[in-house]
């Protein structure tokens, strides 16, 4: 569980919604048609732009930025330096039906133990590794439709407002609910895309960053092993791509 997801935004929408109450309630600012025209539009033009597996699973890729389960270098390279050194003194074949930290690591493994060598290791690893971040880019790409369109939904609903407004200029009544419309679809319009999906959007963003270094980490960790590395000289070659802090932890240990 990541507890700076749910605090920011619970706190960025108690922010929001503690000024209305406090600026005189939270009444004017709930409008049904702005809602229809901003929210319903938006989750509609979304679903028009992309397809619909990538809308669908979007709401799923969503969750993990609340929920991720962060690969751990450390245990990666531990695990790295430990078959290497089993690898090396006792062959490949030993590392036969050995447990690894993911699947990924799994199946690269047992490319080796099945006899692949070292070029097309790496290069099936890389295949993975951009689909990955194809994946990723698609659902991102959902995120960013919320982001594009809720805003333009908001315009699309002011400019409604307007012409409600100076079509019934002479009727005092219908110019407070018009102007309401006006403002208030600006107002979800912004909210939606930089309290809910901007910040979603960015952990995404992070959190496929963080598993494209890992899933590097492996291949990197792999092709030693192919060559018959040392386990030192694995994880001299694994931590140089870390923050010099983890580097420092992981040589001492």
């Amino acid at each position: 569980m990541d507890i700076a997801s749910i605090i920011g935004m619970l706190g960025a929408v108690g922010m929001v919604v503690g000024g209305m109450a406090m600026a005189g309630g939270i009444g004017p600012y709930i409008d049904p048609p702005s809602i229809l025209i901003v929210f319903g539009g938006t989750f509609f033009a979304v679903m028009y732009k992309v397809p619909m597996a990538n809308f669908l699973g979007s709401f799923k890729a969503m969750a993990k930025a609340f929920s991720p389960k962060p690969p751990s270098h450390e245990s990666l390279i531990e695990t790295m330096v430990e078959m290497s050194d089993r690898a090396r003194k006792e062959g490949i074949m030993a590392l036969d039906g050995a447990d690894g930290p993911d699947p990924f690591f799994k199946k690269g493994l047992q490319m080796l133990v099945d006899g692949a060598d070292e070029t097309k290791l790496v290069k099936q690893m890389k295949d993975e590794i951009r689909a990955m971040k194809r994946r990723h880019g698609e659902y991102q790409a959902v995120l960013k439709g919320w982001i594009d369109i809720a805003p333009a939904m908001g315009m699309i609903g002011t400019l409604i407002g307007l012409v409600q407004m100076l079509g019934n200029m002479e009727d005092p009544k219908a110019i407070g609910p018009a102007m309401a419309v006006a403002l208030l679809t600006t107002l979800y319009g912004a909210f939606i895309a930089n309290i809910v999906f901007l910040p979603l959007l960015s952990k995404l963003e992070h959190y496929s960053a963080q598993e494209s270094v890992y899933r590097d980490l492996v291949v990197e960790g792999l092709r030693h092993i192919a060559r018959g590395g040392s386990g030192r000289h694995v994880q001299e070659q694994m931590v140089a791509s870390l923050p010099p802090k983890l580097q420092t932890k992981l040589m001492a240990a």
